[in-house]
Parts: C-alpha cells; sequence; structure tokens
C-alpha cells in the first residue's frame, strides 16, 4: 500500500496520485504549550486548515484515522521550522518527535482530485506528474494567540462549463477543504502571477479554463513564517500523509 511505499523510500514524491479515494492529510507538530491555541487557530480558520485528528502528547500513531501509522516515518517528507526559518527538511523525525510533540493532521484537497478525476475534470498538476501551485494570499487568517498569518491556497485550472460540478462535488467535503474560496481573478487574492508559486509547481491555464483556489494546510507554514513560530514541524508541501479513512469516512466525520 502506499505508506509502504512511503516509509520503504520507495516513494518520495507529492501524493496527489496515491491511494485514490483515501483521505490525504497535512501534518503539523508542536511542543504541548502551544497545542490547544493551535487547535483554537484551526477551528477558527476551518476552510483553510479543517482539522480531522488531534494526537496525544507524545504519541505519534493518529488513532483515530489511522491506528497502524506512526507520523515520524509515513510521510515522504518533512519541513522544520525554528523561529519562522525553515532549518531542514528530514525524510523522517526519528529524533525529532519527542515526548513533548503533538501532532495534527489538516485536511488536504488532494482527497478529492480522484474525484474530480473519475468525474472527468482534468487535473493538470496530475497530468504533469509534479505538485500542484500553491499561493500565499493576502487574505490573512484570524489570529488566535501566537498564532496568524496569510492564508495559503492551491489553485486547479477548470472549464469555464465544469466549474458548477466542481464546487458540488466538492463543497460537502468539508475536512477536505469543501467549496473554493474564490473562482476566477487572482489578483483578487494578491496573487498577481500565476506562474510563479510560491510553494509546488506552475501549470498553465489553458484556454476556455478559469482558475480556481481552494483554502489550503499550508497555510500552517505561511503562519510559522509569519509569527515566528519557536519550533513547528510540518509536512513538506504536496507530500501528504495518507490515512486510512476513505471518502465515505470523511463524509460521516
Amino acid at each position: 500500500m502506499a505508506r509502504e511505499q512511503i516509509r520503504s523510500g520507495a516513494w518520495c514524491g507529492p501524493t496527489s496520485s496515491l491511494a485514490p479515494g483515501f483521505v490525504q492529510a497535512n501534518l503539523v507538530v508542536l511542543p504541548s504549550a502551544l497545542a490547544d491555541a493551535f487547535e483554537r487557530f484551526c477551528r477558527a480558520n476551518a476552510p483553510a486548515l479543517p482539522l480531522i485528528e488531534r494526537t496525544a502528547v507524545g504519541d505519534p500513531v493518529p488513532r483515530r484515522t489511522t491506528p497502524t501509522a506512526d507520523l515520524r516515518v509515513d510521510l515522504p517528507l518533512y519541513c522544520v521550522y525554528e523561529d519562522g526559518r525553515l532549518v531542514s527538511e528530514p525524510l523522517d523525525l526519528i529524533g525529532r518527535w519527542d515526548d513533548d510533540s503533538v501532532g495534527f493532521l489538516i485536511g488536504c484537497s488532494f482527497t478529492f482530485d480522484s474525484l474530480l478525476t473519475a468525474a472527468g475534470v482534468r487535473l493538470r498538476h496530475r497530468e504533469r506528474g509534479g505538485n500542484i501551485p500553491m499561493y500565499v494570499t493576502r487574505r490573512i487568517a484570524r489570529p488566535v494567540g501566537l498564532f496568524g498569518g496569510p492564508i495559503v491556497v492551491s489553485m486547479r485550472p477548470v472549464p469555464a462549463a465544469d466549474i458548477d460540478r466542481v464546487i458540488h462535488l466538492t463543497a460537502p467535503l468539508r475536512l477536505a477543504h469543501g467549496a473554493p474560496l474564490h473562482v476566477g481573478d487572482p489578483r483578487a487574492l494578491g496573487v498577481e502571477d500565476l506562474t510563479r508559486p510560491d510553494y509546488g509547481d506552475p501549470v498553465p491555464v489553458g484556454p476556455g479554463e478559469i482558475p480556481v483556489f481552494w483554502g489550503c494546510g499550508v497555510t500552517a507554514q505561511a503562519v510559522a513564517v509569519a509569527a515566528r513560530v519557536p519550533r513547528m514541524i510540518t509536512h513538506a508541501p504536496g507530500h501528504m500523509f495518507i490515512t486510512d479513512w476513505t471518502l465515505a469516512d470523511l463524509a460521516r466525520a
């Protein structure tokens, strides 16, 4: 299965094309002293940071969604931030996850990519075998304690004729960001150049297509930088945790 490929090192890249039909999640790891405030921050900004699970202090196992997993080794790539600076990108968290660490799983829009593909909607990042483009916007998250900063969005070009269908398919999946945050002109979000994403790889917007933007869990990384969070560990953008939950489980949660 996909997590075994990741844990063995056989898969090191973005996970959009892996495990279709299963819920993918962003990861944030914080010291326990910051955990309650971060949970409140997620709940105050649910379209960007839909919280699926919080682990017990010191426990790297997400027992609600994936009790056989280990968050220290089951993602392809991690990011370590200290005082708002990205200081390393390790392949695992052995030796970095300590007895005071708390993990958060935050929904990811990769979860519904297979649903869109099955409905006949082209997804350019999948076709090109790369990562999805992500952009830091000028929209500001609702602050809670230390946590505050800009909202990040992911973008998929969608044919104009398919937009209503795409909204209908994604809106019910609120724990995977749900409906788009914005459709159309990226300048309304403060994004001036779609060819230069802040994270991920650029994809072209073809004739008859409109850029569609969803909330993105990489908001946590942008907040780590903007708020100079003393220590935060995350997934590398696009390199997600794959849970045991299916889309049906997500819909019932």
